[in-house]
């Protein structure tokens, strides 16, 4: 009878190790992907003194989110962004319409199973330019080109929720970092809100 109790014994031990050890496996090696999109306010800073007007737009693309702990995952992403700026003054509105590829790395730190705080650096690639000015006249409207660096880089900030089922809302703020320009030393600033659906 005691060697039938000391046998079940190790074996609800050994079972209840394995369970633990898949339960440790599972987060650690729970990762998954997904798609976001959503809207832009972006703008530019000069001479870290003073903002332009933002330019309304949106962005889209995919991510790769990998969790090291329970709590702490990684996320890489790849996203098409619509950015610049806008000037208006008594003699029109100048808006300079910036598009990037970006590259956002980001350390997610959930405090709670559904809400994140996420920051880290990104990098972005200028694929397209146009700048336009509005007179309010017609005859008046002008297209002059201000050619931008081809390549940017900063750091983002933001927090969010996520769902049980994949789906979540996020908020992230990027700080630019590096010129656009040659002169005045502007840097991107955008404010992201993204709705994403994990495959």
């Amino acid at each position: 009878m005691k060697n039938t109790i000391l046998t079940l014994f190790t074996a609800l031990c050994i079972v209840s190790t394995l369970q633990a050890q898949d339960s440790l496996d599972t987060y650690k090696n729970k990762s998954n992907a997904g798609l976001k999109f959503g809207y832009n306010l972006a703008a530019v800073s000069f001479d870290e003194d003073s903002e332009t007007g933002q330019r309304h737009g949106f962005h889209v693309g995919f991510y790769g989110e990998s969790f090291a702990s329970k709590h702490i995952a990684i996320q890489v992403e790849l996203l098409y962004s619509q950015q610049g700026y806008e000037v208006k003054d008594n003699s029109g509105t100048f808006t300079q319409k910036l598009n990037y590829i970006n590259l956002p790395l980001v350390l997610k730190i959930y405090p709670s199973d559904n809400f994140f705080l996420e920051a880290g650096p990104q990098v972005g690639f200028a694929i397209s330019h146009k700048e336009e000015f509005d007179s309010s006249f017609n005859l008046f409207d002008t297209e002059q080109e201000f050619e931008p660096s081809r390549f940017d880089w900063g750091m983002n900030f933001g927090g969010g929720f996520k769902t049980d089922s994949g789906v979540s809302l996020g908020v992230r703020y990027h700080l630019g970092l590096g010129d656009i320009y040659d002169e005045g030393s502007p840097k991107n600033r955008v404010w992201q809100f993204s709705l994403g659906f994990d495959f």
